[in-house]
């Protein structure tokens, strides 16, 4: 039986208004088809004596619908592609993977 984390996931991505549909291209394998949360978040950065803010991309994926993403996969979102970039993390109930890309 699944766990109530794992069905609230499957819920989430599953809503429309919540998710989109998207593909996710790795070398090797053939493109997925997956639901995605996109999340623009702001980042402040330290640069010397100066605080830099930044908009950050990044997109929550099930880790039921990939397997280990890489840096250089491709998302395609609508008509933008988005290469991953940076090291994968999944969330404290290992259920989501959450991947830093940009414009591709």
């Amino acid at each position: 039986m699944a766990s109530a984390y794992t069905l609230a996931v499957e819920h989430l991505f599953a809503d429309p208004n919540l998710s989109r549909a998207a593909v996710y291209k790795t070398e090797g394998a053939a493109p997925a088809q997956v639901r995605v949360i996109a999340r623009r978040a702001d980042q402040v950065m330290d640069f010397g004596d100066t605080r830099i803010q930044t908009g950050n991309l990044a997109f929550d994926i099930p880790v039921s619908q990939i397997g280990q993403p890489v840096g250089g996969d491709i998302i395609e979102l609508e008509d933008e592609a988005f290469v991953v970039q940076g090291e994968p993390v999944r969330d404290q109930e290992r259920l989501v993977w959450t991947l830093d890309v940009r414009p591709a």
